[in-house]
C-alpha cells in the first residue's frame, strides 16, 4: 500500500516536472536584465493593469498567417493604409493595420527566426518580438491603456509596450525585439516590391473592411490627436497631444520620445541620454526613423545618405550600432515612461 502511494507520488511528480520543463522549453528568449528603465515597481505595474473588455483570447491572436503577394493586395489595399512592415534576412512581410485591429497578435516565422508581430490600436504601438517556440496570446488586459500578452508556455504577462513581464515566473525578464516598421502601404511596397502580405483569409470572421475604433486614412475617430484615451494611465504630460505620434526608445540610460513633425523638418537630429549620444535619421520615403548610438560628433552629410532594403546607409552609417525604435500614441509613451526626454515641439530643441 505505501509502496503504491509512493510509487503514485513519484509519478505525478514526475510528470509535473516534465510539464514544467516542456513549458520552459517553449517559453520566449529572454534578456537576464533588460535594458528598460522601470519607471515604478512591478507591483504597481501589476496593481494598475484594468480589463479591457473582452476576457483572454476574446481578442484572437492569428497563429497561422497565410500570405498574398503584392499584387493581390494592391485589389483591397489603398496606397494610404497603414501597414506594420517587417524585414529581415532579405524577406520583407507587410501585416495590414485593418487586419491587426482586431487581432493584435501574430505568432509568425521570417527567415528562419520565430517572431510574435504585436500591435495595440489603443497605443498605436507595433512592436515585434522573438518568440522561440513558443507563443503569446492576448490577455484582455490593458496596462496604460496598452496591450498585455502572455506567453502561452508560462502565462506570463508582458505590457507590449514595457516588453517586461510584469507577472507571472518570467517577472522583472525582458524580450528580445525586432525592428517593425509603420508606414503606409504605398511606401512598403515601393521599397519592398517582393513583399508579402497578410491575407485576411485567417479562419476568422471578422469584417477588415471596418475598423472599430476610427479610420486612419484619413485620419478620424479614436486616432485623431487630440481625441480622448478610453482607459486611466500612471501618468500624464502635456508637451503634445494626447494621441501624437513619436519615434521612441530606451535604453538604460533613458528613454526618449522625438516628434515626428520636428524630426521630418530636421532630418538630422542628435540627443544624449545619461552619458551615451544618438542620432536619429528621418527615412523620408517610409515616414519614419532609425536610431543609432553615436559615441562621436562625427559629422553626417545628409545628401550622403541612401535609404535602401536594410534601412538607412551612407559615409559613417556602417560603424553605428542601431537601436530599436517604434512609433507610438504619445500619451502610452509617457504614461510607461514619465521622465521621457521629448526632442521636439514642446520639448528639448
Amino acid at each position: 500500500m505505501m509502496a503504491r502511494a509512493l510509487s503514485t507520488l513519484i509519478l505525478g511528480l514526475s510528470l509535473f516536472l516534465a510539464g514544467s520543463a516542456a513549458a520552459w522549453a517553449a517559453a520566449p528568449p529572454t534578456l537576464p536584465r533588460p535594458e528598460v528603465p522601470l519607471a515604478h515597481s512591478l507591483e504597481a505595474f501589476r496593481q494598475a493593469v484594468r480589463s479591457g473588455g473582452p476576457g483572454k483570447d476574446g481578442i484572437p491572436a492569428i497563429d497561422r498567417p497565410r500570405f498574398e503577394t503584392l499584387a493581390e493586395a494592391d485589389g483591397w489595399l489603398a496606397p494610404g493604409d497603414r501597414v506594420i512592415g517587417l524585414y529581415r534576412d532579405g524577406e520583407a512581410r507587410a501585416y495590414p493595420q485593418r487586419i491587426l485591429v482586431w487581432h493584435e497578435i501574430v505568432n509568425d516565422a521570417v527567415a528562419g527566426e520565430s517572431l510574435a508581430i504585436t500591435y495595440c490600436p489603443l497605443t498605436g504601438s507595433a512592436l515585434g518580438f522573438r518568440r522561440g517556440d513558443g507563443t503569446f496570446g492576448v490577455s484582455g488586459r490593458l496596462l496604460n491603456s496598452n496591450l498585455v500578452m502572455y506567453d502561452r508556455a508560462t502565462d506570463s504577462e508582458w505590457p507590449q509596450l514595457l516588453g517586461v513581464a510584469i507577472d507571472g515566473s518570467l517577472a522583472g525578464r525582458g524580450l528580445v525585439p525586432e525592428r517593425l516598421v509603420w508606414t503606409t502601404w504605398g511606401a512598403w511596397k515601393a521599397r519592398y516590391p517582393a513583399t508579402r502580405v497578410l491575407s485576411r483569409d485567417t479562419g476568422y470572421v471578422r469584417n477588415y473592411r471596418r475598423d472599430p475604433y476610427g479610420d486612419y486614412n484619413p485620419l478620424a475617430g479614436y486616432y485623431r490627436p487630440e481625441s480622448r484615451r478610453l482607459f486611466p494611465v500612471m501618468a500624464e504630460d502635456r508637451r503634445l497631444p494626447p494621441k501624437a505620434m513619436v519615434l521612441a526608445f530606451r535604453e538604460a540610460g533613458g528613454a526618449a520620445a522625438v516628434s515626428l513633425p520636428a524630426l521630418r523638418r530636421a532630418g538630422i537630429l542628435r540627443l544624449t541620454l545619461g552619458e551615451r549620444g544618438y542620432v536619429v535619421i528621418h527615412d523620408p520615403e517610409l515616414d519614419t526613423g532609425w536610431v543609432y548610438r553615436h559615441p562621436e560628433e562625427r559629422d553626417i552629410d545628409p545628401a550622403a545618405l541612401r535609404f535602401g532594403p536594410g534601412g538607412v546607409s551612407g559615409a559613417g552609417i556602417a560603424a553605428l550600432e542601431p537601436v530599436n525604435a517604434f512609433q507610438v500614441m504619445w500619451f502610452a509613451w509617457a504614461g510607461f515612461h514619465p521622465d521621457s526626454l521629448l526632442v521636439g515641439e514642446g520639448g528639448a530643441p
